[in-house]
């Protein structure tokens, strides 16, 4: 008795690190985000090339934490409790589709020199931009909601 209960406080340890981490993350992702918007309107510089840069490193990084370290725990059925793991299996079908369109933006533009050949993507980038933000909206909202389910504040 007292080892499932040991057990279960040392799962409930791990899904708490990982929901700081995918937080982390997140809002780094979200303040690179804001930074690089702030760019607007884009110019071939330096700053904008930069925080283009930065940007694209963090939003992989917040990908891969929440896919490979949050949804990877709960698919392994390393998360038992129930409302969690329905949640999870209503909203993972969504969060891979943003998952698509954060990869497919990072493949755009993490190699983008914007000083030389790539200038014609500067004129793409404010729509695919503004298209990203929208995304990310969505998939916060949706991790919002395993987030509310695992630390018991669902909505």
């Amino acid at each position: 008795m007292v080892s499932e209960v040991n057990a279960a406080s040392e799962r409930r340890g791990r899904s708490r690190e990982k929901l700081t981490t995918l937080v982390q993350t997140r809002s780094e992702t979200l303040s690179l985000y804001s930074e690089l918007a702030s760019q607007r309107p884009f110019e071939a510089d330096e700053v904008t090339n930069q925080a283009l840069q930065e940007f694209c490193q963090a939003l992989i990084d917040y990908a891969a934490s929440a896919h490979f370290q949050l949804y990877r725990y709960i698919s392994d059925k390393l998360e038992r409790r129930t409302p969690v793991l329905d949640v999870a299996d209503k909203i993972y079908p969504q969060i891979v589709q943003t998952t698509d369109s954060i990869l497919r933006f990072n493949d755009k533009y993490q190699d983008v020199n914007l000083l030389n050949d790539d200038r014609e993507l500067l004129v793409l980038l404010d729509a695919d931009l503004s298209s990203l933000g929208e995304i990310l909206a969505e998939r916060i909202q949706l991790e919002d909601q395993v987030i509310g389910a695992m630390t018991g504040k669902m909505h």
